[in-house]
């Protein structure tokens, strides 16, 4: 019964997010005003699933989801460049972005539907599937924090796409593209949080929500992103911290959401509070100085 009323759920909400961007496609694209009202708005539908996983299901369940859909929606924020460069390099107008990206998370719902049914199922008939699981997400953060300041393998990878799919019509491509780069992401997106939790209600659900305000939130952080200087260092951190979190959990006892959840909030918001502190010292830096010429610190 959980299960439909999860699908039953996540159906109208895209075809909500789709006559939503139908509306944006008549216009000049999603304004920053709409893509934070957006974004508000599907952060507010999130948090109302984990208060009802809470009536319904207890405190454990919904920490649990909470833990799940924190790390979903950081990792996005880190894909959102991703797909900048997909759109781009496709020249999709600013108009009809909002649809393709929604038809993208249609499909990235319905393949990572099938990965977490895969990898939870394996993780229970075979627990030892979890170090291998925990050496992937260790290895991940590793080449992420080594590539952590520069965009070359995002930008290879974006027109490795582009030449090899010439033959589809320009907007087919691109959500094509952006299908492919999602499959991608999954590869450390998907262990990371069943090394939170196996279960693979909360774990699609926590997948669902965080992809759901992906469309608004593309249009709202794109730029930010690139600001966010310390981002991708402590998603490195956050995944090598869930493997080894993953590798313990299977020799001592995993962790309850109660630790999870706290843990994954210090990482990130270090990560993001460094990145404002460095911001506010290279724009003192240029006001003493009258430089304006970009920082490398």
């Amino acid at each position: 019964m959980k299960w439909i009323a999860l699908i039953g759920a996540l159906i109208v909400l895209l075809a909500f997010d789709l006559w939503l961007a139908r509306r944006e496609s008549h216009g000049a694209g999603m304004s920053v005003r709409k893509a934070t009202l957006h974004s508000l708005g599907w952060l507010t539908v999130a948090l109302a699933f984990g208060a009802g996983m809470l009536v319904a299901f207890g405190g454990r369940d919904a920490g649990l989801y909470y833990a799940g859909f924190l790390v979903e929606k950081s990792l996005s924020l880190d894909n959102v460049f991703v797909f900048l460069l997909i759109l781009t390099s496709f020249g999709i107008p600013e108009a009809q972005r909002h649809r393709l990206l929604t038809w993208g998370i249609v499909a990235a719902l319905v393949l990572r539907g099938v990965f977490i049914a895969v990898g939870a199922t394996a993780l229970h008939h075979a627990s030892w599937i979890s170090y291998i699981f925990a050496a992937l997400l260790v290895w991940t953060g590793w080449r992420m924090f080594q590539h952590r300041h520069d965009a070359e393998g995002e930008t290879a990878f974006v027109e490795k796409l582009r030449t090899r799919l010439p033959h589809l019509s320009v907007g087919t491509a691109a959500v094509a593209a952006l299908v492919v780069a999602d499959i991608v992401f999954a590869i450390d997106s998907v262990p990371s949080i069943l090394a939170i939790t196996d279960d693979a209600f909360i774990v699609f659900a926590a997948n669902a929500f965080a992809l759901l305000g992906l469309a608004p939130l593309f249009f709202l952080v794109a730029d930010l992103v690139q600001r966010l200087y310390y981002l991708k260092t402590a998603l490195a951190a956050l995944l090598v911290l869930i493997g080894v979190k993953m590798a313990a959990g299977e020799l001592w006892g995993k962790l309850g959401p109660e630790i999870s959840l706290p843990a994954i909030a210090l990482v990130l918001g270090a990560g993001v509070v460094a990145s404002l502190l460095r911001d506010r010292r290279i724009a003192r830096e240029r006001g003493e100085t009258g430089d304006a010429a970009p920082s490398t610190a």
